[in-house]
């Protein structure tokens, strides 16, 4: 990029963005960013991963190799992450030696532990349910066996690392749910009663200009755990709403005020209490499923965002042009294998559906495989349609 005082003039491709991960998320950021006039290189171990097909070049190892991070570093002129797993020492390293990575290494470090991430809340006085103790492996493995005394019920345990799409979280209520205990290194939490869970998506560009997409309501499967409604926006009072953005915008200044790099898109997840309070429940330093409707929805997708923020252009408008709801098409338990989707023809023929499928060679129970949006100027409209699609479209496999 050549600047002078009047203009800013850009050779193509703008920037080579390296990304590590190469799921959905890494190749719906791909589909904006060879939009939008960027190179894009990508690290993931499956050379026939989604992003395979429109990456720019794909470099084949485990998101942990240091070999192959330093190579996804050299040919980048910014790295950010579609996952959090990774190798952060080996990122700290990079960075320390020039490479431009966000968000930062130090703050997916941070996020990455569940109990660093919950006393980062506490200690910046942001509202989070209670962190009752820690759990280390033994002592996880001394209460299950009934060596150790359980605190009172109900509580969470939720594990330090490697928690994701509904992994790493046991509920236990009652001495019936002892066999749920994870055996880890862990916390337990205070459970909550929860009246409904929301997700504030904030971006931060590298000038400190922060803003937000409307809050939206997220509905989770209660098989799987994983995210199966999203509705935007959230049917919540305005001042509701207000209020969880102002704490979003608090996550976000708290890493700031650590001296961390908080640049990029993140989504702050929430719970609604029966009594009406709004506590942080998880913060993903990344694009996000509670921010797919974008795409459609709004004037700027969560992605082009992440894009704009990491590489210095100015952020987009976050304005929702449309009321939205999006459901994530998961494999249906009982099939494994090469995907079928049925009901196909019931999304096409549906007015305001558009479907998005990742591209995975094969399904599984409970895989992400493709998500729906339906977008319509009438909210209940547009849910009544998602369910309609959400009980005609299944994903299989092949010879079942």
């Amino acid at each position: 990029m050549v600047s002078s005082t009047e203009k800013s003039i850009y050779t193509f491709p703008i920037k080579a963005v390296g990304v590590i991960g190469g799921g959905q998320l890494g190749k719906m950021l791909t589909l904006k960013a060879k939009e939008m006039g960027f190179k894009v290189i990508a690290l993931d171990k499956d050379p026939s991963c989604p992003v395979s097909s429109i990456c720019d070049e794909l470099i084949i190892s485990s998101l942990y190799d240091t070999e192959k991070l330093h190579e996804l570093a050299k040919k980048s002129d910014v790295v950010t992450y579609e996952i959090e797993h990774t190798n952060t020492e080996a990122l700290r390293h990079l960075e320390k030696i020039g490479t431009k990575i966000l968000p930062s290494p130090a703050l997916l470090e941070l996020v990455n532990d569940k109990l660093q991430q919950k006393s980062h809340l506490i200690k910046y006085g942001i509202p989070t349910s209670k962190l009752v103790r820690e759990v280390t492996k033994t002592d996880s493995i001394e209460y299950k066996s009934g060596m150790k005394e359980l605190p009172p019920l109900p509580f969470v345990q939720k594990a330090r690392k490697g928690g994701y799409d509904g992994k790493g979280v046991a509920v236990i209520k009652s001495e019936k749910d002892v066999d749920r205990i994870l055996e880890t290194d862990s916390f337990f939490e205070e459970f909550v009663e929860i009246e409904k869970e929301i997700s504030v998506l904030v971006a931060r560009d590298i000038n400190g200009n922060i803003v937000s997409y409307p809050v939206v309501e997220m509905v989770f499967d209660a098989r799987s755990n994983i995210l199966d409604m999203l509705i935007s926006p959230a049917r919540i009072p305005e001042d509701t709403s207000q209020k969880a953005i102002s704490i979003a915008y608090d996550v976000i200044n708290s890493f700031v005020s650590s001296n961390l790099k908080a640049v990029g898109v993140f989504a702050v997840e929430m719970f609604i209490t029966k009594s009406g309070d709004i506590l942080v429940n998880e913060i993903a330093p990344r694009v996000h499923n509670s921010g797919h409707h974008t795409i459609e929805s709004c004037l700027t997708s969560q992605f082009e965002q992440h894009l704009r923020a990491i590489t210095g252009l100015p952020l987009g408008s976050t304005k929702q042009h449309t009321p939205a709801v999006m459901i994530n098409l998961l494999g249906e338990p009982g099939y494994t294998g090469k995907p079928v989707i049925t009901g196909l023809e019931e999304v096409l023929k549906m007015e305001g559906a558009h479907l998005h499928w990742y591209g995975k060679s094969t399904t599984a129970p409970f895989r992400k495989m493709g998500h729906i949006t339906i977008i319509d100027e009438d909210l209940n409209s547009a849910i009544q349609k998602a369910k309609i699609l959400r009980e005609r479209v299944k994903i299989i496999s092949e010879n079942t």
